[in-house]
Formats: C-alpha cells, sequence, structure tokens
C-alpha cells in the first residue's frame, strides 16, 4: 500500500456538491466510530454545504471517488485561521494527516495580512500564515503529529459533564430584580440574540462571529427548539441569554451556549440560567447534560463547577 501523498491535496471553495458532502460526513462517521470522537465540530460540518466564500475545502483521494482526507480551513479573518482535519482510519500513518496539514498553512499563508499589500496587525496574530488547528479529544495520534511538527498547545477546550434526574429537576432559582425569563421567538429574537451574543463574546474568536446566517442555519437544524433558548430581560432589553440543545432520540442534553452582555454581569444571571437551563432539560426526562468551555476561563469554569459539572473530555488546538 502506497503512501497517500503520491495523490494531490485537491483545494476547492464555495459549495460542495451533495455527493462530495455525503462521503465527507461518511469519512467522519468512520473516524468517529474508531476514535469515540468526532473529528469535525458542528460549524465545519454545516460548511461542508454552505456558500460561505472564506471556507477552504482540502481532499486527499486514493484510488476511489471517495476522499480518504479532509481538512477544512476558516479565513473569514485570516490573522484567526482556524482548520479542522480527517484522515480515514483505513489510511492514516501514510503521509495524509501532514499532506493536508501543510496545505492548510499554505491557504492560511496566502490569506494572511500583508500577503496582499496591506500590513499585518501583528498584536492580532501570531504572524502571517499563523492557523490554529483543532484536535478533538486530544488523541494520541494528533498529539504525535503536533509533537513531530513542532506544534505548541495554544488552547483547551474542556467537556464538562454532570447528572441529571428528571424525577428531581433542580429549583426554579430566584430571578434579580426587575428581571424576566422567556423563550427566544424565532421571526422576533434573531436580530437580538445576534447582537447580545456578539457582545457576551466579543473575545471567543468562533463563538463571537456568529452570524444571523449562522444562526438560522442552527435553528433549521431538527434538534432546534425554541423553548430551548432562554432570554434574560430586564425592561425589554436583552441581557442574557441561555441555549440547550437535545438531539433527536438522545438521552442527554447540552448546555449550548450561555452568554451575558458585559454591561449585566455581577448580577448572577450565568447562575440563574445555567439552573433554568438544567430544569428545563431535566423536564425533557433526559439524564446527562454536557458543555464545553475553555479550559482557562476560571469564571465559568467555576460557575459550572458549582452547578455540579466536573471535566470529562478536553480538545486541544495546535498553533501551526
Amino acid at each position: 500500500m502506497g503512501r497517500v501523498t503520491d495523490s494531490p491535496v485537491e483545494t476547492r471553495t464555495g459549495p460542495l456538491d451533495a455527493a462530495t458532502v455525503d462521503a465527507l460526513r461518511a469519512l467522519a462517521a468512520a473516524a468517529a466510530a474508531q476514535d469515540g470522537v468526532p473529528p469535525l465540530s458542528e460549524q465545519p460540518l454545516l460548511w461542508l454545504a454552505g456558500d460561505e466564500p472564506a471556507i477552504t475545502h482540502l481532499l486527499v483521494r486514493t484510488d476511489g471517488p471517495a476522499p480518504v482526507g479532509y481538512a477544512q480551513v476558516d479565513l473569514r479573518d485570516p490573522a484567526q485561521a482556524a482548520a479542522e482535519l480527517v484522515v480515514h482510519p483505513a489510511q492514516r500513518r501514510r503521509g495524509a494527516g501532514t499532506a493536508l496539514l501543510s496545505a492548510a498553512r499554505a491557504a492560511a499563508t496566502t490569506s494572511a495580512p500583508g500577503r496582499s499589500g496591506e500590513p499585518a496587525d501583528a498584536g492580532d496574530h501570531d504572524g502571517p500564515g499563523a492557523l490554529t488547528v483543532w484536535a478533538h479529544g486530544d488523541l494520541p495520534a494528533a498529539r504525535a503529529l503536533a509533537v513531530r511538527l513542532g506544534l505548541p498547545v495554544a488552547r483547551e477546550l474542556w467537556q464538562m459533564r454532570r447528572p441529571l434526574d428528571p424525577a428531581d429537576p433542580p429549583p426554579s432559582p430566584v430571578l434579580p430584580a426587575g428581571v424576566t425569563v422567556r423563550p427566544f421567538e424565532p421571526g422576533r429574537d434573531e436580530d437580538g440574540w445576534v447582537r447580545l451574543n456578539a457582545r457576551a463574546f466579543a473575545h471567543h474568536p468562533e463563538q463571537g462571529r456568529l452570524t444571523r446566517t449562522d444562526l438560522e442555519q442552527r435553528m433549521a437544524e431538527p434538534w432546534f427548539d425554541p423553548a430551548g433558548l432562554l432570554l434574560a430581560e430586564r425592561d425589554g432589553t436583552p441581557l442574557a441569554a441561555g441555549w440547550t440543545k437535545v438531539l433527536p432520540d438522545a438521552d442527554e442534553g447540552e448546555v449550548y451556549a450561555l452568554g451575558v452582555d458585559p454591561d449585566a454581569q455581577g448580577q448572577g444571571l450565568g447562575r440563574v440560567l445555567t439552573a433554568l437551563m438544567l430544569r428545563h432539560l431535566a423536564e425533557r426526562g433526559l439524564h446527562q447534560v454536557l458543555l464545553y468551555t475553555e479550559g482557562d476561563n476560571l469564571p465559568a469554569v467555576g460557575l459550572y463547577r458549582a452547578a455540579g459539572f466536573e471535566r470529562s473530555a478536553v480538545d486541544v488546538a495546535y498553533r501551526a
């Protein structure tokens, strides 16, 4: 069996055709079955069939039409370029991962600030071509590749979990004075949620950049339930939002996103919405709940630990 790198890396932009999307989803599913963790997160999966022009798709094939390796590079902000990649379990250790990473770094370098005559802002990135590469599950193969290529760890995304008892849901918390909490209303709340989310996650490289289109893509997913997206308001002004996610036929729920407007911090809204989300998930009959948070976000980690969560897994971002 020859090396995968005998085949060139294909580069595509724009929407992928349906057959390629299906093949890439099957590739990701095969890797998840082998590794016990999905290799691609939610947004890259949505972008497989999306028309975001700043997303670059990199594919490696061998003898057949189905890709055996894939990487996606997010170049919406070239100063914060990021990539995720997957190689079929049967094709690993044959150079596909290295080839995809090299192609991803080349894509980031080509689009980096300063490459089109504009000055690079050294305060926003680590130099032209800097690239964040996510490794979900912190698997040994990804660690070995990072060590071999000399890639340092840039971020850790913690997965945290706690049990739920549908027969004994958490009590409803006391709301701060003047605050009301209501479910999201499609057709009314989209723009308000996008503004609130951008303020709450202004310094977050992924969550803070969600657009109305990104929100609508999630609203079109089969798991979306407006009753699970809670808005905290005072006098009609959004202060915070807590979003839950439950996949169809799942016994596990997720605290999908929790954001508090900077001007409303210090009022206990994060604690209140966390309790309400846990109560909502318990009342749906779920027995487990998970969430993701940055490992160095000590206030968030402390909030979730106080609510009964403990770290259960970690995703690692390497800096290329």
